[in-house]
Order: structure tokens, then C-alpha cells, then sequence
């Protein structure tokens, strides 16, 4: 029996929707790749600790760290949650519309954390699609209900994830960093940080040998004997802030948010005041890790210990820009955007395989030899190989590669791809 299809989501034609979603899904993935960069071409424990960094840093003061807290980090990811959310619900109008029910949502949700899972041990441990797959799963049985709830309990689920991820995370900074005064159990606890800090980065150490030194083949094996069940213990961190965004994503989608059904004014309005508050909030953040001089369990705790708030802030502020904006946007840039954004599955993915064959000591054997200013050089440059490829191949054929490759397996036939 076929679920009833969901609520108009604006008064916009549904090509405008898609063209909107494009654009931003297009930013969003290449903004993405500026945070991803770090762990791509250094060890990943540099992503947040630039005491980890091999080589020369580039960035003495931590400004660059500061400036990329700030603008990039989490951000980008939220608003890829947010469209996905997005994306989840369109794809169940249009079944809906055919008769078909969320058995075939779950389906494609399964070969997403399948195509996750290979991404993660095959190619790059900053997998974000396996976690995607599990928070959608988890969030399907939620489909069918009325948008103010769906946005209540994302809203609602966000907070509490972000103040429980506050009270655990947020003081470890505060306490690793503070002298004891001979207090017996402060000297405890601190010990105990240290000895998870020194185990944290002997495993990346381990990992990040094999990359400068290792082959191919030593690489996935040591990720599938020594990361088995990484992709699932460290959901945890992110599944606070993933299966709300998700739906709070959906709820936008149903209010019209991507297609006009909020004014173009008021988005720009509200999306400024966002990203004001929001910046400043992760500004505050930035300057007190800098104070604390890059610790690694400051920079821990300002990740996902503070920051949840001023990021949600300055993600959805920076969403209702890209919104509002890119309607009037149509040269050869924007077009070149949407056309990345339609394939962002593909991009995202083949990114990684091009930092595989960029990065690893094996291949060009990039990693650890690069600064962080030229780490941002290499994110130009994978710009616009993006922009360079995606319109052209769209011209031509109906889906990305992957994208045309996840829609054969969700319905089990083969889809003609060339126009």
C-alpha cells in the first residue's frame, strides 16, 4: 500500500527547487574539501591539533587555524546535512507519487552506508556517508509527520545533543590545562587525559607511517584490522548534530525554504544576523584555544564541545544566503556550481581518490610535505578540476557517474546515461 505523498514544498516550479539545491549542495561540497584538506595531506590528528602537523606549518600565529574555525569547520558539513535531509524527502515525494513506500528509501539508504564503508576502508577514514546512511535510517520513520513536529524535534534534539556534547567535551580544555594544586584526584583525571592523548595519537602515528611509507594494500589492511568499527564508535560525536540536522532539513525543504517560500528579503536578513552571531561565537571560541596555545585538548573541546551552537548559527545563516542569492545568480560561475552540486556525490568521493593518488607515499607522495597555505593551493586546484569537469559530462549525460551508479542500484534496472 503506498504512503500519502508529502506537502507542496513552495510555490516555485520544481526545477528552480532543484537549481537552488544544486547551488548550495555545490558550495557546500567544495567547502567541504577546505576543512578535509588537513587530514587529507597531514595526519588526521591535525585536523584539529596543529601540534600533530609534519613539516613546516605555515601558520605560526594560528590564524589560519582561526579564520578556517571559524568560516569552515562543521559548517559546511551541516549544511550538506541539511540538504541531505532535504534531498531524502524530495526523493519519498516522488515515490510517494508513484505508489512506492520507504522500504525503497531504506534500500538506497543501506547502499549508501555500504558505499560509505568502502569509502572509509578503501580510500579515506573522514568517511561522512556511512554515518549519512545510519541517520537516515534513523530518521524514516519520521517522515510522515506534521512539519512542526518534524522541525520540534530536530530543533529540540539538536539542543540536547549539543548541550549533553557541552557538558562532556566542553570542560576537557578548561581541566587538562589547569594546575592542580597537588589535588590528588585532578592529578588522576589529568593523568588519565594524558594517557588518552599519547594513545589517540600513537594510532594515528601508526596510520600516518603507512601513508608516507606503506603500500596500498597495508593501508586497507590496516584500517580493516585496526579501525574495524571505527565508522560506528565515532558516529557518536556527530550522530547529536546528523540525524537533527536531517530533519530540520526536511522540515525547511516542506516550508518552501529552497523554493521560495520564504521571502528573499527576510533570508538575507535573518541569514546575516545568523552568521553574525554565529561567527562571532566561533571567533570567541578560536581566540580562547589560541590563548590556551593549540592544546590538543583545547582544540578538542572547541570542536565538539563548543561549538555545536555558533556553528548550527552560522550553517543555517550561511544556508538562507546561498538560498536568497543564488536565485539571481546565472552567469558561467553559478552555472558551472549547480552543475558540481549535481554531481556532488561524485565529487566528493572522487576527491578522495585523487588525494589518495596525490597524497599517499606510495603515489606522488604528497603527505606531510606540504604547509598549510599550500594545503589551500591544492584545494584551488581540485576547484576547478570540479568546476572543469562536472558541466561538461551534465551536457552530455543525465547523472554523475556515481550518482547515475546509486540510482541503478536503488532500483535494480540500468538507466540509460547519455542524453
Amino acid at each position: 500500500m503506498s504512503e500519502p505523498e508529502g506537502p507542496s514544498a513552495g510555490p516555485v516550479k520544481a526545477q528552480d527547487r532543484i537549481e537552488t539545491l544544486d547551488f548550495v549542495r555545490g558550495i557546500a561540497v567544495m567547502g567541504i574539501l577546505i576543512a578535509n584538506i588537513i587530514a587529507f595531506g597531514q595526519p588526521f590528528s591535525a585536523y584539529l591539533y596543529p601540534a600533530a602537523w609534519l613539516g613546516e606549518y605555515g601558520d605560526p600565529d594560528g590564524w589560519l587555524w582561526i579564520a578556517q574555525f571559524v568560516a569552515i569547520d562543521g559548517k559546511m558539513r551541516v549544511i550538506f546535512t541539511l540538504l541531505f535531509g532535504a534531498g531524502l524527502y524530495l526523493f519519498m515525494e516522488r515515490a510517494w507519487a508513484r505508489g512506492q513506500t520507504r522500504w525503497l528509501q531504506a534500500w538506497r539508504l543501506f547502499i549508501l552506508l555500504a558505499i560509505g564503508l568502502f569509502h572509509f576502508f578503501f580510500l579515506w577514514q573522514g568517511d561522512i556517508l556511512a554515518l549519512y546512511g545510519m541517520c537516515g535510517l534513523a530518521a524514516l520513520p519520521l517522515l510522515k509527520l506534521s512539519v512542526k513536529r518534524m522541525m520540534g524535534i530536530g530543533v529540540t534534539a539538536y539542543v540536547v545533543g549539543a548541550l549533553f556534547l557541552g557538558a562532556v567535551m566542553g570542560p576537557l580544555g578548561f581541566v587538562a590545562d589547569m594546575p592542580t594544586n597537588g589535588e590528588a584526584g585532578m592529578e588522576e583525571f589529568q593523568s588519565s587525559l594524558a594517557t588518552g592523548k599519547t594513545q589517540a595519537l600513537e594510532q594515528d602515528a601508526a596510520l600516518t607511517e603507512l601513508k608516507l611509507e606503506g603500500s596500498y594494500a597495508e593501508i586497507v589492511a590496516h584500517k580493516l584490522s585496526e579501525n574495524t568499527f571505527d565508522p560506528f564508535i565515532n558516529a557518536w560525536l556527530i550522530v547529536f548534530e546528523c540525524i537533527p540536522m536531517m530533519l530540520i532539513g526536511m522540515a525547511l525543504y516542506r516550508l518552501g525554504f529552497f523554493s521560495g517560500g520564504v521571502s528573499q528579503s527576510d533570508l538575507k536578513k535573518w541569514g546575516w544576523i545568523a552568521v553574525a552571531i554565529g561567527g562571532l561565537g566561533s571567533l570567541a571560541i578560536g581566540l580562547y584555544v589560541q590563548a590556551s596555545g593549540f592544546s590538543y585538548y583545547s582544540t578538542l573541546s572547541a570542536f565538539f564541545g563548543l561549538s555545536p551552537f555558533p556553528r548550527a548559527a552560522t550553517a543555517l545563516g550561511l544556508a538562507a544566503l546561498l538560498v536568497a542569492y543564488s536565485q539571481g545568480w546565472s552567469g558561467w560561475l553559478s552555472t558551472r556550481i549547480r552543475a558540481a552540486g549535481r554531481a556532488a556525490f561524485t565529487n566528493y568521493l572522487g576527491t578522495s581518490v585523487v588525494m589518495v593518488f596525490v597524497m599517499h607515499g606510495w603515489a606522488l607522495g604528497l603527505f606531510g610535505q606540504l604547509s598549510r597555505p599550500e594545503l589551500y593551493i591544492v584545494v584551488l586546484l581540485c576547484w576547478a578540476l570540479m568546476l572543469a569537469w562536472s558541466k561538461p559530462w551534465l551536457d552530455r549525460f543525465r547523472y554523475g557517474p556515481l550518482e547515475w551508479l546509486w540510482r541503478c542500484l536503488t532500483y535494480r534496472q540500468r538507466f540509460p546515461l547519455r542524453r
